[in-house]
């Protein structure tokens, strides 16, 4: 290697972003060491330069110097280190890809479960939007280690991202992911007998006479207000959330957790049943005119 005063095959680590609160209910369970130190790995993590688990090959292929001096693993480092990174390093991260999929009903966002198909089954050439401009070549390489970064109920439809790149993984659903996830929900209304309390138990509804045209005008506006603060699910407060009518059978949500059937449970508290949901942007990507059971890159100027 090359000497620490100037090594051409390494770059100095940018600066930080401002750091993002924690969502309710999360913490940072990283070892922290003796005078305000942390684990290389995670550090790097922090400053958007790989995943842990991508920062941890590095460091045991000798691609990671810290003051100049190559890294050992499980090393501990203050937070002004200059961190430099080999360029075999920065190589073979620029390969990894990011596909947004318009998933369809019926097909799961993880593994194949239950009999029930996967979304990556979708990513396959002919299933490429022909209108993807992004200048990638399509090959089965890039199905190795493709995951999804959050996940969409089997029973709704719209953008789901599938990545090899950890550090898009730690944007989305990291320990300190605040992602904003924007989705429209039709919905009938079917009657109330109750107002659901603070434990998260789901109301009674009477389903004899459901409202399923101009739901707006007889959903009642104090429930609206619970929508977007006030509900609690598996005994833990809501994060306050974006809810807004699209038209009168469709609410618009947003919201930055995403707890399990989340949208259809928090409508179940309130007298509405879903009847279709439909994720149409997570952070900064749109779903846009991305047709249904295809698939793009994400390209290289679009960030989440």
């Amino acid at each position: 290697m090359t000497d620490s005063k100037a090594p051409p095959l390494f770059r100095r680590a940018a600066a930080p972003a401002p750091r993002a609160p924690l969502p309710a209910g999360q913490s940072n369970t990283a070892a922290i060491g003796a005078n305000g130190t942390l684990r290389l790995n995670k550090r790097m993590a922090e400053l958007g330069l790989a995943s842990r688990r991508e920062a941890d090959e590095w460091i045991g292929k000798g691609w990671v110097r810290v003051n100049g001096v190559v890294a050992e693993m499980g090393m501990q480092v203050k937070p002004d280190v200059r961190i430099e990174i080999d360029k075999q390093a920065q190589g073979q991260q620029a390969k990894q890809v990011t596909i947004l999929v318009h998933k369809p009903i019926g097909l799961v966002s993880g593994q194949a479960e239950d009999g029930h198909v996967p979304a990556i089954t979708l990513v396959q050439p002919q299933n490429r939007w022909r209108e993807d401009n992004a200048r990638f070549f399509f090959h089965p390489s890039q199905l190795k280690s493709l995951v999804p970064a959050g996940r969409l109920d089997i029973d709704s439809t719209g953008l789901l991202v599938l990545t090899q790149d950890g550090r898009v993984a730690r944007q989305l659903i990291g320990e300190d992911a605040v992602m904003e996830k924007e989705y429209l929900v039709r919905v009938i209304y079917q009657g109330d007998q109750g107002t659901p309390g603070s434990t998260g138990q789901l109301s009674r509804i009477d389903e004899d006479d459901p409202v399923s045209t101009d739901v707006q005008s007889v959903f009642p506006r104090e429930k609206l207000a619970l929508l977007r603060h006030g509900l609690s699910l598996d005994g833990q407060a809501l994060q306050a959330a974006k809810v807004d009518w699209q038209n009168p059978e469709q609410l618009r949500f947003v919201l930055t957790e995403g707890k399990k059937r989340q949208i259809r449970r928090m409508c179940e508290l309130v007298g509405l049943k879903v009847v279709g949901l439909k994720r149409v942007r997570i952070g900064n990507v749109m779903l846009g005119n991305l047709p249904l059971g295809q698939w793009r890159y994400l390209a290289p100027h679009e960030k989440f």
